[in-house]
């Protein structure tokens, strides 16, 4: 009776998380990362509000501490997902005496009398709209729009994204909290004998350079492709490349490059690898490498500096911000540079050491407990501000 009273008594925070998708894709990646580990750490963090998610995913196994209300749609499609969250999540809502949404992907309901918060990943589809359906950017321009106006506080996953969201969306600066996104503990160093013998298991070479993230322009393969080529004559003995990453979008001229520089038999694409392969696969590389051309926060580095993997990624968007001073930067765009870059790197031991030491203390500042603990306090500010 006393537990059923202390719930009644907590204030009660909706988490939309209908972008869950827990098939092993790179579509089962980035936001539903992001929301699923929200929904693990958040309870912990901070047991003084009662939390219920709003899941399409009905596999989705809750943590304890969160209440879980599913969907039984027959046909979850994007346009069938946003007519559910705009018209019929508004009166679950209200049904649920839900007094703070947070809308982790984006997207609030318009018409909710809830207080409500939204997190703004990135803005490619304003910075890169080739890569989305007419109708898909449309609506996301939108609802992100609207959902940032009427939002009583927006979460960016990094400054660079702050930036964006004042620079292209007119969100006033007031309203935008930086709350950086965390690195699983299942990414750390491994023990280097069972490093070797997955290696081996796997078909992996020796040594070689690694790049993760999806096949699609925004990432920079075709670039980085043209490095590794200017690389390989650099180097007496240069190492393969492996690149892991599902199928996105205007791949063909990867491929094409691939070709035209003859490297068939230096780079080896594995595919989408899956979280339970990556942290080996950071573990056994031995440079890697993420020249992206725009990333909302950019988990790989962060993923691969916690391995202890020595890492070159970009000077752009946020990606800094996660390197620190533990990556090398270089231009996306300069081929020549990221060429001698890895060359150097490759050619100096103590430099390797010294960029494995300071990528494991730079990745130790990105913990999903405090971005729980930091989001659940944002909660208590806003529903102290709203009540007020």
């Amino acid at each position: 009776m006393s537990n059923q009273l202390h719930e009644r008594n907590q204030p009660r925070v909706g988490l939309i998380a209908t972008l869950l998708a827990n098939q092993k894709s790179y579509r089962g990646a980035g936001i539903h990362h992001y929301s699923s580990q929200l929904l693990e750490h958040l309870p912990r963090q901070a047991s003084a509000f009662h939390y219920r998610a709003y899941v399409l995913d009905a596999a989705y196994r809750a943590p304890r501490g969160v209440d879980v209300y599913r969907a039984r749609l027959t046909n979850p499609n994007p346009v069938v997902r946003i007519f559910w969250e705009q018209c019929r999540l508004p009166l679950l809502l209200r049904k649920d005496h839900i007094q703070l949404v947070h809308g982790l992907a984006y997207a609030t309901p318009i018409v909710s009398s809830a207080t409500s918060v939204v997190t703004v990943h990135d803005l490619s589809f304003l910075r890169y709209p080739q890569a989305f359906r007419p109708s898909n950017r449309f609506y996301l321009s939108r609802i992100t729009a609207l959902s940032c106006r009427r939002a009583h506080c927006v979460i960016a996953v990094s400054q660079a994204t702050a930036n964006e969201l004042q620079r292209l969306l007119r969100v006033p600066r007031h309203k935008i909290e930086v709350i950086y996104n965390g690195v699983d503990p299942r990414y750390h160093p491994l023990p280097r004998d069972e490093v070797a013998q997955r290696r081996q298991q796997e078909g992996w070479p020796p040594r070689f350079l690694l790049s993760v993230g999806t096949l699609e322009p925004r990432k920079n393969y075709v670039h980085l492709l043209k490095a590794y080529a200017l690389y390989r004559r650099m180097s007496a003995s240069p190492l393969p490349l492996l690149i892991a990453g599902g199928a996105g979008w205007d791949y063909d001229a990867i491929f094409e490059q691939m070709d035209a520089l003859d490297l068939h038999s230096h780079v080896r694409f594995l595919g989408f690898a899956p979280s339970e392969t990556l942290p080996w696969l950071y573990n056994a590389a031995t440079l890697f490498l993420y020249p992206s051309r725009y990333e909302g926060f950019g988990l790989p580095v962060a993923e691969a500096m916690a391995c202890g993997a020595p890492t070159i990624t970009s000077t752009v968007s946020s990606l800094p911000e996660v390197a620190g001073d533990a990556a090398a930067t270089v231009d996306p765009n300069d081929v020549e540079l990221l060429a001698q870059t890895i060359a150097a790197i490759l050619n100096d031991d103590e430099r390797m050491q010294a960029m494995r030491e300071a990528g494991l203390r730079q990745a130790r500042r990105f913990r999903w407990t405090t971005t729980a603990a930091q989001t659940a306090a944002l909660y208590a500010r806003v529903l102290e501000a709203s009540h007020g």
